[in-house]
C-alpha cells in the first residue's frame, strides 16, 4: 500500500514538473485585436502589459510602430491614470497608402502613469485604433519598452525567428487576417441585412399585435352581446313565470 502511494505521488510530481516545463511564458507585453485585424482595414488593438515584479510598479510603456509598414491613422483610447503622447516622424521614404501619399506617420506611442501605475499582481491594457493595415504582410511587429518605478527597463524588442524557441524578451506581434470587401470593418452588408431582418420582425410583430387587438375587440363585443341576450332571456323568463302565477 505504502509503495503504491509513493509511486502515485511520484507520478503526480513528475507530471507537474513536465507541465511547468512545457508551459509557455505569458508574462510579457503582447498585442491582440478586438475581433479581427484584416489586411487593408482598420482595427482596435490592445497592448497587454503585466507587472512581472513583486517589489515595483510599471509606470511607463513605449510602443514603437513598425517603420517598414507605416500606419496612416493611429489613435489612442484614454486610459484612466495614464497620460499618453503620440509621436510623429518624417518617413525616410514617402509611401502611398490607399491612394494617398504620406511622408510622415506615427512612429511611437508613450503612456506614462500619473499615479501608482501597474502594481505587482496586476496588468493593464492600452488600446490603439490603427489603420489602414498593410496588405503585403501577414503580421506587424511592435517593439515595446516597459519601465518600472525602480528605474528598471525591460525591452520587449526581440523578433521571433522561424523554427526557434521564443526569445527571452519577445516583441509583440499582431497577426493579420485575410482582407475583407469592406476594409473599414466587417459591418456593411451584414449590418444592413440585420437591419432589414429586424424591420421585418418588427412589421410582423406589429401586424400580429394589430390582429390580436382586432381579435380581442371582436371577442369583447361578442361577449357584451352575449351578456345582453342572456339578460333579456332571464327577464323574459321571470315575466312569463309571473303571468302564469297570476293566471
Amino acid at each position: 500500500m505504502k509503495a503504491s502511494r509513493i509511486a502515485a505521488v511520484g507520478t503526480v510530481a513528475a507530471s507537474a514538473v513536465l507541465a511547468l516545463s512545457a508551459a509557455p511564458a505569458f508574462a510579457h507585453v503582447s498585442v491582440s485585436p478586438d475581433g479581427a485585424a484584416a489586411k487593408g482595414g482598420y482595427a482596435v488593438v490592445n497592448f497587454k502589459v503585466p507587472n512581472e515584479r513583486d517589489d515595483a510598479s510599471t509606470t511607463k510603456l513605449e510602443v514603437n510602430l513598425p517603420a517598414d509598414h507605416p500606419l496612416a491613422s493611429v489613435m489612442p483610447q484614454p486610459v484612466q491614470g495614464w497620460n499618453v503622447e503620440v509621436t510623429k516622424s518624417k518617413l525616410d521614404k514617402p509611401v502611398t497608402l490607399q491612394g494617398e501619399k504620406i511622408d510622415e506617420a506615427v512612429t511611437k506611442v508613450t503612456w506614462t502613469a500619473d499615479g501608482k501605475g501597474i502594481q505587482p499582481g496586476f496588468f493593464q491594457k492600452f488600446p490603439l485604433s490603427v489603420g489602414a493595415l498593410p496588405e503585403d504582410t501577414d503580421q506587424l511587429v511592435f517593439k515595446a519598452i516597459q519601465t518600472y518605478d525602480n528605474k528598471e527597463v525591460v525591452r520587449w524588442i526581440e523578433p521571433q525567428k522561424e523554427g526557434a524557441e521564443e526569445p527571452e524578451n519577445p516583441a509583440p506581434v499582431l497577426a493579420l487576417s485575410a482582407a475583407t470587401e469592406d476594409h473599414h470593418g466587417s459591418g456593411g452588408a451584414e449590418d444592413a441585412s440585420d437591419t432589414e431582418k429586424s424591420e421585418g420582425v418588427a412589421k410582423d410583430t406589429d401586424q400580429a399585435a394589430a390582429s390580436s387587438d382586432s381579435s380581442d375587440t371582436t371577442a369583447r363585443v361578442l361577449g357584451v352581446v352575449g351578456i345582453a341576450v342572456g339578460a333579456l332571456g332571464v327577464a323574459y323568463g321571470v315575466f312569463a313565470s309571473r303571468r302564469r302565477t297570476n293566471a
